[in-house]
């Protein structure tokens, strides 16, 4: 079983890992459970070389994605749009015109890139900075956890 120190990760959380780890290969850096606004949580939140920002949702099931119903609240928050689900999901459950990234704990491939629908200036500056606090709050957190 993967572990963080204590933490066992659950199916979407392995799946996000993989999903990270193969944006690093388009040199896109990701942040996990990333919040853009009150009441929205997005799996990952990937931030390219451009400044493109993806917006990936991971389903470990067909549960899991039975029971997303926020999912298009997130098209308004990205340039382009991903499910990441493992190799045995049924993919044509799907909507047609998003992105699809077959994934594992491990690494993942794009498979049907998402269109883009460019973000505007001033949305995609006030998200690159919220990134860029969030991450270094994660990164201040885990060299001073009791802080």
């Amino acid at each position: 079983m993967d572990q963080i120190g204590d933490q066992t990760l659950q199916p979407g959380q392995l799946l996000a890992r993989g999903v990270c780890r193969h944006l690093l290969s388009y040199d896109f850096v990701s942040i996990e459970e990333f919040v853009p606004e009150r009441g929205r949580r997005v799996d990952v939140m990937a931030l390219g070389p451009k400044g493109e920002i993806w917006v990936i949702e991971c389903k470990s099931s067909r549960a899991d994605f039975m029971s997303d119903t926020k999912w298009e609240g997130y098209l308004e928050w990205c340039d382009r749009y991903f499910w990441a689900v493992d190799e045995n999901f049924p993919t044509d459950l799907l909507p047609e015109g998003t992105g699809l990234i077959i994934a594992d704990a491990y690494g993942g491939e794009i498979i049907r890139m998402g269109p883009e629908a460019k973000l505007a200036a001033a949305r995609r500056a006030v998200l690159v900075r919220k990134i860029a606090r969030h991450a270094a709050r994660r990164l201040h957190s885990l060299k001073d956890p009791r802080l």
